[in-house]
């Protein structure tokens, strides 16, 4: 039974690890800091400098990082409070904000 158990926690790690690497994204410094930037523009005055201190908009750090297209959709048509943003960014500019709310203020 030992031995049972053993192997059932190392399965259980084993695949929390895969499920980690399947939502983990690599994305290129440049769209980072595209991301980054466009969030200084458009984003911070209400979301907070730097994804800090959100002044009643969402807590962008706590975003889902297995719900891209719901992020992309919420930014492109609007929700809640905020307007959409398709028309005004260019949808590489939208990308670059998925990559920068995803990898964090690390940069």
């Amino acid at each position: 039974m030992k031995n049972f158990n053993i192997a059932g926690g190392a399965l259980g790690i084993l695949g929390a690890l895969m499920m980690a690497s399947a939502l983990a994204q690599d994305f290129p410094a440049e769209q980072i800091k595209l991301g980054s930037d466009t969030y200084a523009r458009h984003c911070s005055p209400c979301h907070g400098s730097r994804m800090k201190n959100p002044e009643g908009a969402f807590d962008l750090p706590t975003f889902p990082k297995d719900q891209k297209s719901r992020f992309l959709t919420s930014v492109g048509k609007g929700k809640n409070s905020m307007p959409p943003w398709d028309g005004l960014l260019k949808p590489e500019e939208i990308e670059a904000l998925w990559a920068y709310v995803y990898t964090g203020d690390n940069n």
